[in-house]
């Protein structure tokens, strides 16, 4: 049996505990080795993050300091062309072994994107797809979606087999936070204690992130 390594990839701007939480309980649930938060450094499907590559960087590492199995890789912000998934999952894979299983964490919203993402029929070739849902969340998918969901999704999580190839769906502790609604708050100086871990709080009234302009 080979290594379980999980992928969630964000702008992190700045990463908070929605984020946290899902990856630690994912993490759990399907006993991951290591779940790695990928910084993105240019998203090809968002604007451009407000605060820079080495501040969103230093804030993700200050938040799983010592949270295993959660993890920082920071291969995207290496690159000067956009953060394409594929690419970022094309070289990971070559960096594990055969039996070794990946799985891309995804929510809903992002997964019914993929047909706008670049090279996405390939995605399932590398990974397994982790489908992060709320209890309370439309379960519709767009009907580009309904014939891979129909071949490849399978109904019981655990049941998962090989390094990938299949989509499940992962039921998750809703948590109504976001980025935006955090960095809103600090633009208008409100407090943003426990929806973001101390040491990220810390990082950003240390380095000034998010601030209205005086």
């Amino acid at each position: 049996m080979g290594r379980r390594i999980g992928v969630l990839g964000g702008t992190f701007d700045p990463v908070h505990i929605g984020h946290l939480r899902g990856a630690l309980e994912v993490a759990e649930q399907f006993a991951l080795d290591e779940l790695r938060l990928i910084p993105n450094s240019q998203p090809p499907h968002r604007g451009v993050p407000s605060s820079s590559a080495a501040d969103r960087l230093a804030m993700v590492q200050c938040a799983v300091a010592d949270v295993p199995p959660l993890t920082v890789d920071a291969r995207e912000l290496g690159r000067d062309l956009p953060s394409y998934t594929i690419d970022t999952l094309e070289s990971l894979r070559a960096e594990l072994s055969a039996d070794d299983g990946l799985y891309l964490l995804l929510g809903w919203d992002a997964f019914c994107g993929l047909p706008g993402w670049h090279r996405w029929e390939e995605l399932l070739d590398h990974c397994h797809i982790l489908v992060l849902q709320r209890p309370d969340a439309d379960m519709d998918a767009p009907e580009a979606l309904r014939d891979l969901l129909a071949g490849r999704s399978v109904s019981d999580p655990q049941a998962l087999q090989g390094s990938g190839g299949q989509i499940a769906f992962v039921w998750q502790t809703p948590l109504e936070v976001s980025a935006t609604q955090i960095r809103q708050l600090l633009a208008s100086g409100k407090s943003v204690r426990f929806l973001v871990p101390d040491a990220v709080l810390a990082y950003i009234n240390a380095h000034g992130l998010y601030r209205a302009p005086n």
